[in-house]
């Protein structure tokens, strides 16, 4: 994949005339270049950074700014142009343009969304969740699994390989449960199955994406492995990436 700055390089400096946008476009992190990237342009549309009508600035600007490929970038864009929030115009005076929001939204969606985002502290949740998910792929990774808890967790990653789109969360849900039960304390896994229920609540709000589910697919991958492997220090740290690439998502519509 071309990558003129590279995913989570350092990239170059601000063009002239960025402004506002400042703040909130950063170089991202290696590791979740896509959800980081959605999450930075969601704020900038959301905080009416670029106005309606106006063109975010060129693709080669935005992605050397964020440090990622244009490959990536056109996929956060085309989310945001299934969103409704920007369109795509060609031409001389084309370029991506960001819509008006409408007036008038799905009758209760938006007061549904507010009471699920006003009832939960997002951040709390988001950290004591990566709290407890590090340290259970840690334990599971130094304290190494039984024959049947190998098999337990290759299970658990297989369905969620296998599962449609629509079943996909549920079987994302019993994989990470399946995780902290294998690490044995029955505290860490109620404590995990009570943050879990009010982060599905949150995911709820927010659309699923093919190119973020296939890279969580990776990560769990490489988590698996490394659990298998006895490597708690590898586990510990996709564990925890895995969590910021969530987050991020969930910062970047909610917020």
């Amino acid at each position: 994949m071309t990558n003129t700055a590279g995913e989570g390089g350092t990239g170059l400096g601000a063009p002239p005339g960025w402004g506002g946008l400042n703040p909130v476009l950063r170089q991202v992190r290696a590791g979740n270049g896509f959800e980081e990237a959605l999450e930075q342009i969601l704020q900038v549309v959301r905080l009416g950074l670029v106005p309606a009508g106006e063109r975010l600035p060129p693709e080669r600007e935005l992605a050397e700014r964020m440090g990622i490929s244009r490959v990536t970038l056109r996929e956060v864009l085309k989310v945001l142009q299934d969103q409704g929030l920007v369109e795509s115009r060609r031409g001389r005076y084309g370029g991506t343009f960001v819509l008006p929001r409408p007036d008038t939204p799905a009758v209760g969606a938006e007061e549904e969304l507010r009471r699920r985002v006003a009832a939960v502290d997002i951040e709390d949740v988001l950290r004591f969740r990566e709290v407890l998910e590090v340290g259970a792929a840690g334990l599971c990774a130094s304290q190494g699994l039984t024959g049947p808890g190998r098999a337990r967790l290759r299970a658990a990653l297989a369905a969620t390989h296998d599962a449609p789109l629509a079943d996909y969360r549920r079987q994302d849900t019993l994989f990470h449960l399946a995780l902290c039960e294998l690490a044995g304390s029955a505290t860490l896994t109620a404590q995990y199955a009570a943050v879990r229920a009010t982060v599905n609540d949150l995911l709820d709000c927010i659309p699923l994406l093919v190119r973020n589910l296939e890279h969580s697919q990776q990560q769990h991958t490489v988590l698996v492995d490394a659990v298998l492997d006895r490597d708690a220090e590898a586990a510990r740290a996709v564990m925890r990436e895995h969590c910021c690439g969530t987050a991020a998502l969930l910062r970047g519509f909610l917020a």
